[in-house]
């Protein structure tokens, strides 16, 4: 039974875990099957995003959104499923938080990152997110004392459909260098190597990545080194 709840777990279709029920030794899962497996993998997500976070500080705290396809009232609706991950007191990432929302909006992360609080949640220095303008209040609003960074990956697709196909390996590469620096001088140094190269080419992406380069750029103002060589590294990106 827990191979099968597996697969449901992995995404594996209907019709496939029957085959493989099958392959088990199972010719059929009756209803009662089907609803003792349900609750097993219910107790076991309910423990998991109900845990306490006592494994901090988490002095790093990335916040992100995917949206998904799921069954509802016989209908397929998008949803949206807000993730949390932290960098623990060892230094191991840990997925903190999982939550559900119709929409991503203020008022989902709000309630999303006072859950995460009240669950233990200390010590976060630097929060990397998205730039949603309801996500960036709420972290103001829960994380006061932490700074923000824009997630890099997600300004990069930002950047890239200012400028031709054509030319977007050649922006997205070009971008990468500022992140690829050994310390905050040269990552300042490269940003406006970047910018002299864009505005030569694509004055529009050289705008577009000039106001963005404060909040892409914060892990540089952050008391701890980001990215010497002799001391730890402050992750850039989600």
């Amino acid at each position: 039974m827990s191979v099968v709840a597996t697969a449901y777990v992995l995404g594996v279709s209907t019709r496939r875990v029957e085959k493989l029920a099958a392959s088990l030794g199972v010719t059929q899962l009756s209803k009662s099957q089907v609803s003792a497996m349900a609750k097993h993998l219910d107790e076991q997500v309910a423990a998991f995003r109900n845990r306490p976070l006592d494994q901090g500080p988490y002095t790093f705290l990335w916040v992100d959104a995917l949206t998904q396809k799921v069954r509802e009232g016989g209908r397929i609706i998008n949803v949206h499923a807000l993730i949390a991950v932290g960098v623990n007191a060892d230094g191991q990432r840990e997925i903190l938080g999982l939550d559900v929302a119709t929409a991503e909006d203020g008022a989902g992360w709000l309630a999303f990152l006072r859950s995460l609080i009240a669950r233990g949640l200390t010590g976060v220095q630097h929060v990397i997110s998205d730039a949603h303008t309801g996500l960036v209040d709420a972290i103001g609003a829960v994380l006061p004392g932490a700074s923000w960074q824009r997630c890099r990956t997600h300004y990069a697709r930002n950047l890239l459909s200012q400028v031709p196909k054509a030319a977007q390996p050649w922006v997205a590469t070009l971008l990468r260098t500022v992140f690829e620096q050994p310390d905050t001088d040269a990552v300042h140094t490269q940003m406006k190597h970047v910018l002299d190269a864009l505005e030569a080419k694509f004055p529009k992406a050289a705008e577009h990545l000039d106001a963005a380069q404060h909040d892409l750029l914060a892990f540089t103002a952050s008391p701890m080194r980001s990215g010497g060589r002799s001391g730890p590294t402050i992750p850039r990106s989600v």
